[in-house]
Formats: structure tokens, sequence, C-alpha cells
């Protein structure tokens, strides 16, 4: 059984996006590799990275380091990625992240008309966040995710699990984290 893939873009200890990512892994009940986002030093996204991915590519060489990223979460059956709401989005990380896993033959291939197949394993994919406010539009964060995995990685079943207003005056901090915990909890994954 190939591990569940948790790509962790949560920054403070103590994280509520974090707590409630664990309370989804433990609901899996399975074993997961886990991706620090902001503890990994992303090359820049230049035109000399740019044209080396390019090259690699069209050598076939995905075995290069440059596509670890791509390749593990290619070959993840499950992703869970906790990533807390912030400026309309999510941490800069995980869009950094999301960068280096974009690579055509490795995570989505083109047909010859230039739309994307996907060619990831997984078959779901849970987006985790928790943000300070109510305001909170799901097709920024959360749409631009699920557009790139239905869209480019062939992942049909993508969730959004929320926590929201927590940082608001008068906020019920631990009702709102219990109650997306028990969300969590009656979760079905067929």
């Amino acid at each position: 059984m190939k591990p569940v893939l948790f790509i962790n873009a949560c920054v403070r200890k103590g994280s509520r996006t974090g707590r409630l990512a664990k309370c989804v892994l433990r609901k899996l009940d399975r074993p997961y590799e886990e991706v620090c986002v902001h503890g990994i030093r992303f090359p820049v996204t230049d035109e000399a990275f740019l044209e080396k991915r390019d090259r690699l590519l069209s050598d076939g060489d995905i075995m290069d380091p440059v596509f670890d990223h791509a390749r593990r979460f290619a070959q993840a059956e499950t992703i869970v990625i906790a990533a807390p709401y912030w400026d309309l989005s999510f941490p800069a990380a995980l869009k950094q992240y999301i960068e280096q896993i974009n690579a055509a033959g490795i995570t989505f291939r083109y047909t010859g008309d230039g739309i994307p197949v996907g060619l990831c394993r997984a078959e779901r994919l849970i987006v985790v966040m928790t943000a300070g406010g109510s305001y909170v539009p799901e097709e920024y964060g959360f749409g631009y995710i699920k557009a790139l995995a239905q869209g480019f990685y062939g992942i049909s079943d993508v969730r959004l699990i929320k926590a929201c207003g927590l940082d608001m005056e008068g906020a019920d901090v631990e009702g709102i984290l219990r109650s997306a915990e028990k969300e969590i909890e009656e979760m079905v994954f067929a």
C-alpha cells in the first residue's frame, strides 16, 4: 500500500490547520509521507530553471532530482494538503511546490489538441484550510488547487475541509475546530 502524501503548508507551531489535517490523517488510518513546503529551498523558477526542466523532459530524463516532488506527487494514492487561508489564497511556499510538481510527462501530459490528461494515481485529494475571517471565497485558494487536480492531474475526488471565523471577535475557536473535526470523523472514504 502506497502511503498518503501529506503536503504541509502550515508555518506556525500549534497550527489550527495542522490540527485538522492530523485529524484527517488519523481518519485515513494509513502510513503517510510528509512534505513540509515551508522548509524546502525551492529553485527559482526563472528562464534557466525552465530551460533545464524542459530539456530534461524533452530527453525523457524524469529521474533527475529536479522532478523528485513531481514523481512523489504522481505516485501517491491519496493526497492531503494543509494550507491556511492567507490573503485570499494560501502560503507562497505551496505555490512554489505546485510549480515544481507541474511537469508534463510526470503529473500530466498534453493531447495533440493541447488538452491536459492526468497521470497521477491519486484517487482523492483533500484540502484542509482554516481562516481567521468569514470572507473565504473558494475560487481562489481551494478553487485553484481543485482546478489543477481535476483538470491537469486527473484526480476527480477533490474535497475541502475548512474552519472559518477563527480570529473574529468573540469566536468560539474550540467549538469551530471541534465542529470541523466532527465533520472529518463523519466523512466516508470509499
